[in-house]
């Protein structure tokens, strides 16, 4: 199966007033690793030190980088229709959607599902269900927190284990089965489409 791990780092928690200064997205091709987009992203402005303390990304660090609306359209075709797979995907899908429609760019096709969800129905009773706990649980093997490409091998490495588990007799499910286990709805980007420029410049 195909599919590819995202991950984001950002300056705060609500999508569309806080920045995105990392992005980690690895796609993986019947469990290896194909590709890897990943960069820094210039925030446009301060990181919080309460983020930095998090995931140790410095305004020095992210000096020069790219502007989100340089990536986002690279992204969009490094992701394709492929599944998009995330830990507690909603986060991370709503930021990169603030700025698809603040930029009006198109947007990755794919099916988003989310490793926390499934993580909760095919292992029942953990204390928590955090990316690290998940990790150390399965074994995974492990280094840096809090960074997006790091996090996002995580969440593949994370989705791999869970389809070995949900797999019967080696044919892995389908994705409305995988939709299912989530408990919600297929969540996909939304088709975003150029608004009509204003003339007002032009007298018109």
């Amino acid at each position: 199966m195909k599919f590819i791990a995202f991950d984001l780092e950002t300056t705060g928690i609500v999508a569309g007033i806080d920045q995105i200064v990392e992005i980690g997205a690895i796609k993986y091709n019947n469990g290896e690793v194909e590709a890897v987009f990943s960069t820094l992203v210039d925030p446009r402005k301060p990181i919080p030190p309460a983020a930095s303390a998090v995931n140790k990304i410095t305004n020095d660090m992210v000096a020069g980088k790219p502007l989100i609306e340089t990536l986002l359209e690279p992204l969009t075709e490094f992701c394709e229709d492929a599944v998009l797979v995330a830990h507690n995907a909603n986060f991370d899908a709503q930021f990169l959607l603030a700025d698809y429609k603040r930029f009006e760019l198109p947007t990755p096709r794919g099916t988003i599902l989310d490793t926390l969800a499934i993580s909760k129905k095919v292992f029942p009773g953990l204390a928590n269900y955090k990316l690290g706990t998940l990790v150390q649980h399965l074994k995974i093997e492990s280094g840096e927190f809090h960074r997006a490409e790091a996090d996002a091998n995580y969440a593949g490495q994370l989705f791999i284990e869970l389809m070995k588990r949900i797999s019967v007799k080696g044919s892995a499910p389908g994705l409305e089965n995988l939709v299912a286990l989530t408990g919600k709805p297929a969540f996909k980007f939304p088709v975003i489409e150029k608004k009509a420029r204003q003339l007002e410049l032009f007298g018109i």
